[in-house]
């Protein structure tokens, strides 16, 4: 976000057209967010040439990977508290969760890859998604790194992993019980 910063990724995030999604949370946060997009990309199943991986963002929703962001709206984002009960970020997280169940059958599942062991992300998706809303069952009890790591390495083997509703695996506090 410096204006020192002279690598590529830099220059294009203080660009008009900005940087592309995907390398911009990359860079912030490494083996984790490689290995969510790297995962998404080789499993996600989308129709009608709609995305297959969507990033979730502090009041910008769900966005496409691709999706060229300007150091502008990164500092946007940046001001809005990732929380359950703030509306800056669960009203458009509900919009965009609510315009892909309307373009896809009730057949369809959506896949959590981040976090299960906070309110903050699952709460809201869950309040849209449902018993739609599934997540990786080997995430329980993962930190991050261990996420990331084994998200890259489920891609490179090309061994999807498998999945249950989180609603199974959602309590009222931040704790998750196992998922079935």
């Amino acid at each position: 976000m410096s204006e020192a910063a002279d690598f590529e990724l830099a220059r294009e995030l203080r660009s008009a057209e900005g940087a592309p999604l995907a390398a911009v949370f990359s860079f912030i946060s490494g083996l984790y967010f490689r290995g969510k997009v790297t995962y998404a990309r080789k499993f996600g199943r989308a129709r009608g040439g709609m995305p297959s991986a969507y990033v979730l963002t502090a009041g910008g929703g769900l966005c496409s990977p691709d999706e060229r962001v300007t150091l502008e709206r990164l500092r946007r984002w940046a001001a809005v508290k990732v929380h359950e009960r703030n509306p800056h970020f669960t009203a458009p997280l509900a919009r965009h969760g609510s315009e892909l169940l309307d373009a896809h059958d009730g057949a369809t599942r959506f896949v959590l890859l981040g976090s299960l062991a906070t309110n903050k992300y699952t709460e809201p998706l869950l309040e849209v998604f449902g018993e739609r809303l599934l997540a990786p069952r080997d995430f329980v009890g993962l930190g991050d790194m261990s996420r990331g790591s084994l998200l890259l390495r489920a891609a490179r083997e090309e061994a999807e992993l498998t999945y249950a509703p989180l609603s199974k695996a959602a309590t009222p506090s931040c704790n998750r019980s196992p998922l079935p």
